[in-house]
């Protein structure tokens, strides 16, 4: 029987997977498709991960690198939902609440003495950050928001705030010493292994990393982001803040960059609260109180101390002197510095720039703001978008056009494959990259506290792309853009590449550019403010900005595009949207039984994946029931059954319920296949007659309180009654799978 593998992950689309895999399964077994189930959530990792230190009767298999695996394959078919990328407090929260569901995890050692403690340290560091997507990404990103989204997104406009020409939001970004200003790249000659080398004044070497496997034509790169610079840089940024009177927000990526941004965020937290840590900055790290942790962690370690007191006092005390500052959560009193994962920059500029400009103030209140993206290298994007709108004003969802991306990312392309290769420098010197014949190819002289990074593109990934670029330009009819940035090391080398596999290609009759960020980044906003449609083509960091930054701008939501991995081995990735809000979304739903979730995302990746699978496996029946599903995906957008904002409207659980009705529906009508038309008939007329039931089962079971069992590690039972609160549909669905 052909298969779908289908991910656990984390929150709220782990939650929405509850309610809807059993529907998927059950339909999809009509055709002889089985859909399996793979764990990879932070929990299922860390269990994994440490899974030999566990007793026998806990131990797991480590569901990741099966897949990972499977990415190489031509029978690959996987539907990935957005998991978490996990900033250390996360991943310390996770250990926690598995320990207290009865697994015997080690603790995460904050300060590895001995082999074994240096051995759990680095398996738990293995976790965090973008852990699951350099593995499972075995081909280039094709993210395209579908026409009958579109169509909906300009019928039904979401709302957009106005913007004022006077507006005070900027966005400050270092013009010197960042990661942009000092990148070097080579291109590799031959099948080789390279090693990044430490060397100090005296001389003495360490290995900081040793035999990175690389291959012929990679592009490879060496960048630093110099300690001095940066604060001088941030010290002046609140400065700046406080003399605009406008809100202070530093905007980072602490969970695809696991290793460099929390400690870029620790230098933010310490910049804005430099009194502080000059006084009492040893004792609040000899205490494990880091600033990379966040202000929160801080707070909250202060009552163990014995002059928590005072050091709280002093906290308050600069706050109440410095800019103020943007909030996460007003009511509670969370800053944007309390937690590294709370303002991750794809989520956070775009809604700012969807709201007027601004962000939230402590009393509550929007506030013009600045916005501080340390790393220049991606800022001038959003600076553009920003000094548009306060000249243009805010964009129409009802006319504007679209911007899809085809984005380098395979094989661990580019800034979100450098985890491993990323390093606090700790004594003044440089680095060197060498062959594995001690030819050094680049060299960094560093600082102490600088933060080096070295990362790879391949050669077949970087033709792949290009490939990708050159098709989906014929198939839209769009102009495409390569995103490339010449005062970059790594875009020259990767624009020769380009342009040499461009003339591989026949792109007689299409219009295909190569621009810097923010020339490509104008460009496109003012094709879309026309209500003309342009295809991004960009790596892996740009990929991942502007498949939020405009899908949020066009439709309200990045979870609405349809992405798709074209792998390449020949198997497909579907991705089924990002997953930003999806923290405040699990709190509702424990607070009021209520998930707000959109899972539109999930139906247009299975819809993909089911025609994946009917070209591999000759499964025509698998094409019919991916055609349905569209059918009734776009009939779930016309009748707005999508979820509502508000308690008492139908929620995720709703949705799913109106897409088995219609999918339904669909199936039983269709001419394609007699034999599906016949078996799904009496399903579909059962759906019908019970809709007004089962949405009044759904709609009766929120306004309480719910018990999940857990954030990262629910209990499975508890999800399932929470998920699938309809007897009637579950009986209905439980039926068909036996059908």
């Amino acid at each position: 029987m052909a298969r779908i593998i289908y991910t656990h992950t984390d929150e709220a689309p782990m939650l929405a997977t509850a309610s809807f895999l059993p529907i998927v399964k059950a339909f999809a077994s009509q055709a002889g498709v089985a859909v399996e189930e793979r764990d990879i959530s932070l929990s299922g990792r860390i269990l994994a991960a440490l899974s030999d230190y566990l007793p026998q009767s806990q131990r797991t298999s480590d569901a990741l690198a099966e897949l990972g695996e499977l990415a190489k394959t031509p029978e690959a078919n996987i539907i990935k939902l957005p998991n978490i990328s996990a900033s250390l407090p996360q991943l310390l929260a996770a250990i926690k609440e598995l320990q207290a569901h009865g697994y015997e995890l080690p603790e995460y050692p904050s300060d590895p003495r001995t082999d074994q403690e240096r051995d759990i340290r680095a398996r738990y560091d293995a976790v965090k950050g973008s852990a699951v997507n350099p593995v499972l990404r075995e081909g280039n990103s094709d993210r395209r928001a579908p026409q009958a989204v579109k169509n909906y997104a300009k019928a039904h406009p979401h709302k957009m705030g106005a913007w004022d020409p006077e507006s005070k939001t900027t966005v400050a970004t270092m013009r010197h010493g960042d990661f942009r200003s000092n990148e070097q790249a080579v291109v590799i000659e031959k099948d080789d292994a390279v090693s990044i080398v430490h060397i100090d004044e005296n001389g003495n070497e360490t290995v900081l990393r040793a035999d990175i496997p690389v291959l012929a034509g990679e592009i490879f790169d060496s960048t630093k982001m110099e300690a001095r610079a940066l604060d001088a840089f941030l010290t002046e940024q609140v400065r700046f803040a406080k003399k605009q009177g406008v809100l202070f927000s530093a905007h980072l990526k602490a969970t695809m960059m696991k290793v460099s941004d929390p400690v870029i965020f620790g230098h933010v937290v310490r910049a804005f609260f430099p009194e502080t840590f000059a006084q009492y900055g040893e004792v609040l790290e000899a205490a494990g109180l880091l600033a990379s942790n966040g202000l929160g962690s801080i707070l909250d370690g202060l009552p163990a101390l014995s002059n928590g007191e005072e050091i709280r006092a002093s906290f308050e005390e600069e706050m109440v002197n410095g800019p103020a500052l943007a909030m996460v959560n007003s009511d509670k009193g969370i800053t944007s510095l309390h937690v590294p994962s709370d303002v991750i920059i794809d989520a956070s500029m775009p809604a700012m720039i969807r709201n007027s400009g601004q962000m939230w103030g402590a009393d509550g209140s929007p506030a013009d703001t600045l916005a501080v993206i340390p790393d220049s290298t991606y800022a001038g994007v959003y600076r553009v978008v920003v000094e548009d709108c306060k000249k243009n004003g805010a964009f129409d969802p009802t006319t504007m056009g679209t911007v899809p991306n085809v984005g380098l990312m395979a094989q661990k392309a580019e800034e979100y494959g450098s985890h491993d290769k990323t390093f606090v420098i700790d004594a003044d010197g440089t680095v060197e990259v060498r062959l594995s014949d001690g030819r050094v190819v680049m060299k960094q002289s560093v600082k102490v506290g600088d933060i080096y990074r070295s990362c790879q593109a391949k050669d077949a990934p970087i033709r792949d792309w290009v490939q990708l670029a050159v098709r989906r330009a014929r198939i839209s009819g769009m102009p495409a853009v390569f995103w490339l940035d010449p005062e970059r090391a790594h875009d020259r080398a990767l624009r020769a590449k380009v342009e040499a596999y461009l003339a591989d290609e026949d792109t007689h009759g299409l219009d295909i550019r190569i621009m810097s960020p923010a020339e490509a980044t104008q460009f496109s906003v003012d094709r879309i403010r026309r209500g003309e449609d342009t295809i991004s083509v960009t790596g892996n960091v740009l990929r991942d900005y502007l498949t939020d930054l405009f899908p949020i701008m066009e439709l309200g939501t990045s979870a609405k595009m349809l992405s798709v991995v074209p792998l390449m081995a020949g198997g497909g990735l579907f991705e089924t949207g990002a997953g930003g809000s999806a923290p405040k979304h699990v709190q509702q739903l424990i607070d009021e039984n209520y998930l707000r979730w959109d899972s539109l995302g999930e139906f247009l990746a299975l819809a993909e994946s089911l025609r994946q699978l009917a070209r591999f496996a000759g499964n025509t029946q698998a094409s019919v029931l991916a055609d349905a599903l569209d059918r009734a995906t776009e009939r779930l957008l016309n009748e707005n059954k999508s979820p509502s904002r508000r308690l008492g409207g139908i929620d995720n659980r709703g949705s799913h319920a109106w897409i088995a009705i219609w999918w339904a529906d669909e199936l039983a009508k269709q001419n394609d296949d007699a034999e599906l038309a016949a078996a799904f008939a009496p399903f579909a007329g059962r759906l019908a007659n019970e809709a007004h039931d089962i949405e009044r089962e759904l709609i009766d079971a929120q306004g309480t309180s719910v018990d999940i069992g857990g954030y990262y590690h629910p209990d499975r039972s508890k999800l399932a009654d929470a998920m699938r609160p309809s007897a009637t549909l579950n009986e209905i669905i439980s039926e068909l799978d036996k059908n």
